[in-house]
């Protein structure tokens, strides 16, 4: 009996510390994917292609159900096809109208991933464009300009794990009531340079190259600027508007599908993935703590209280405008709507549902046109107000 009370002593302190360490594994394995800048993943398949008909069928989902037109990312012989509207539907797969023309013979891989980005690059636009170079903090990042007769530029910053093009949709509407457009990138989005690590700071850090683009747009003789900021792009715009120098010179805020607090994505992500508490709260104070953060893969702390604009809203001075539908999936709106609540003088917040993350140009665009362009016009921002 001595000897089991022995080895049992000598056997507890082992596993605890073994015990510790898979808990430190798992915290800094969750902090490490919240900062990661990952490749897109595949997340629906393609059961078959009817050149014929030019028709594809998808394996069903709640974003491959959804009317409107969207875009697909494949591999073989298109890196991106174009979809349309839905033609038929059972329990399991969807087919669609295909907006791209898929040759007799092409090779399309069953792996794709579902997208709202819809355009790809300025040309599908017809309007004039440029690209130019912004010199920020980060080093030079590339950009696209739209030229407009305003002397108010609308600056549009993309979403995590996205690029520039996603911001193409909101262009023609911003152009057409006279606002130049400056569709930006920023550190670590795969086109603008990398900082050390190579991770996000989920706006933390990236402002800073917006704020840079504000002062490229100043330079360049505009007078005033407009953010629109889609998903993580909100964090961004959000961080500017409160940290910038050029903040007095932000007229207004448009927001897309918007990250306005991170503690209420990640929890609700947290859950959507199966992970359980505490794992979350652990891996986000893991982030607060310079040496933890670094331990994870990140640049610097991130202090997930200076990210919260719900806990900041008086600090908002510039008049916004939040696209978010309610049945979002990834990013929920509830953050949107507590800013809604916190500053109904500044906050304007049309109602959405069923569009899903990112995609309410896609699922009804006249309505998601309508809401910006009666925005503009009421705060003054429309060349044609």
């Amino acid at each position: 009996m001595k000897s089991l009370r022995h080895a049992v002593a000598l056997l507890v302190p082992g596993l605890l510390a073994f015990g510790a360490a898979i808990a430190a594994l798992l915290v800094f394995g969750t902090a490490r994917r919240v900062v990661s800048v990952g490749k897109r993943v595949p997340d629906v398949v393609i059961r078959s292609v009817d050149t014929g008909a030019q028709t594809i069928e998808l394996q069903r989902t709640l974003d491959t159900e959804l009317p409107g037109r969207y875009g697909l990312f494949t591999t073989g012989t298109y890196g991106y096809v174009k979809l349309g509207a839905v033609l038929s539907a059972d329990a399991t797969t969807v087919r669609r109208k295909l907006l791209t023309q898929i040759e007799p013979g092409a090779k399309v891989d069953r792996d794709a991933l579902f997208s709202g980005w819809y355009y790809s690059t300025p040309s599908e636009l017809h309007l004039p464009s440029e690209n130019v170079l912004i010199g920020s903090p980060a080093g030079p990042c590339p950009a696209w300009f739209f030229p407009g007769s305003s002397s108010t530029w609308v600056i549009q910053v993309h979403g995590r794990g996205t690029m520039r093009a996603e911001c193409l949709r909101a262009v023609p509407v911003l152009h057409a009531a006279g606002l130049p457009n400056l569709v930006v990138s920023y550190r670590n989005d795969g086109e603008a340079p990398r900082s050390r690590a190579g991770a996000y700071a989920l706006g933390a850090a990236e402002w800073r190259d917006v704020d840079a683009a504000i002062s490229y747009a100043l330079r360049h003789g505009s007078e005033n600027v407009i953010l629109m900021g889609w998903s993580m792009g909100g964090a961004i715009a959000l961080q500017t508007a409160v940290n910038s120098a050029n903040r007095d010179r932000i007229l207004g805020l448009i927001l897309e599908s918007p990250v306005v607090d991170w503690r209420t994505v990640l929890r609700f992500q947290a859950r959507e993935t199966g992970l359980r508490a505490p794992l979350p709260a652990l891996a986000m104070s893991a982030l607060e703590v310079p040496l933890m953060a670094r331990l994870s893969g990140a640049d610097e702390a991130i202090s997930f209280d200076r990210l919260d604009m719900v806990a900041r809203a008086e600090e908002l001075s510039a008049p916004i405008l939040i696209l978010h539908s309610d049945d979002d999936g990834f990013v929920p709106s509830d953050a949107s709507h507590a800013l809604q609540l916190a500053r109904p003088d500044l906050v304007t917040m049309p109602h959405f549902t069923v569009a899903r993350h990112t995609k309410i140009w896609n699922y009804d665009q006249n309505a998601w046109t309508a809401a910006i362009e009666e925005w503009l016009k009421e705060q003054g921002l429309s060349a044609s107000a």
